[in-house]
C-alpha cells in the first residue's frame, strides 16, 4: 500500500517515513503543497496524509483541488490547527480524519488501517482510468459506460480486488468459475482476450498484465 505524506517538517515527516515503512507501507514524501498535490494526482496513493501549514499552497488548498479529481483516496490532516471550526473546515474540504499534533503513532497506523478495510469493503473498484461498480455491475472506461457479460465482470472485479498480488489461473477458475476439480483454464484466456478488447487493453498493457504460464496481475 504506498502512503503519501505532505509535510514540509523534515523531522516529522522522516519519523513518519521510517515508522510507515516499518509497518510494511511504501512511503512518499512532499514538502510543499504544489509538489504534494501533483505528486497525489500522479503516484496515486492509497492513503494521503497532509499537514494544514505548507509553502506554497495549503493543505486544505491540495485538499480541494484534489477532491475535484479524486473522490475516493482516504485524506488525513495531520495538523497543529485544532479548532472546532477548524477541523470542520479540513472535513468539509474532503478529509476523511483529523489527527492534532502532536500524535501518537500507535494511534495514527490504527486509523490508517480502519480506512484501508474501508476501502476494501467498498462496492466501487478502480483500476487506471477503469471503475467498476459491483452494486450495479456496471463498468466504466475514461466515464463511458463498457458493457460486459456477467463472467467477464466477475474476472475484471477479481484481478482488481486482488490488485498488485499475481493471480493464478487455478485460483481464477475455482474463484470466478466456482470449478474446484481439474479443468481445462484455456477458457479464462478466451474470456482475458474478450475483456481486453471491450476495455481497450493490449496484452503489453500495464493495467493488466499476463504472467506467462501463471495467470494475471492487475496494476497502477
Amino acid at each position: 500500500m504506498k502512503i503519501l505524506v505532505v509535510e514540509d517538517e523534515v523531522g516529522i515527516a522522516s519519523f513518519l517515513k521510517q515508522g510507515l515503512e516499518e509497518e510494511g507501507y511504501e512511503v512518499l514524501i512532499a514538502t510543499e503543497g504544489e509538489a504534494g498535490l501533483e505528486m497525489a494526482l500522479i503516484q496515486k496513493p492509497k492513503l494521503i496524509l497532509l499537514d494544514w501549514m505548507l509553502p506554497n499552497k495549503s493543505g486544505l488548498e491540495v485538499c480541494l483541488a484534489f477532491r475535484k479529481e479524486n473522490t475516493q483516496t482516504p485524506i488525513i490532516f495531520l495538523t497543529a490547527k485544532d479548532t472546532v471550526q477548524e477541523t470542520i473546515e479540513g472535513l468539509k474540504a474532503g478529509a476523511n480524519d483529523y489527527i492534532k499534533k502532536p500524535f501518537s503513532f500507535d494511534e495514527l497506523v490504527q486509523r490508517i488501517k480502519i480506512h484501508f478495510r474501508t476501502q476494501n469493503d467498498s462496492k466501487t473498484l478502480t483500476l487506471g482510468n477503469i471503475t467498476i461498480d459491483k452494486n450495479t455491475y456496471q463498468v466504466f472506461v475514461d466515464n463511458k459506460e463498457v458493457l460486459l457479460t456477467h463472467r467477464e465482470f466477475e474476472l475484471l472485479a477479481y484481478l482488481i480486488d486482488n490488485k498488485g498480488k499475481v493471480c493464478t489461473r487455478n485460483n481464477i477458475i475455482e474463484e470466478v468459475w466456482n470449478i474446484h476439480f481439474e479443468y481445462d483454464t484455456g477458457v479464462i484466456d478466451v474470456f482475458m482476450n474478450a475483456l481486453r478488447r471491450k476495455l481497450s487493453l493490449s496484452k503489453e498493457h500495464d493495467l493488466i498484465k499476463t504472467i506467462r504460464g501463471v495467470g494475471y496481475i492487475a496494476n497502477e
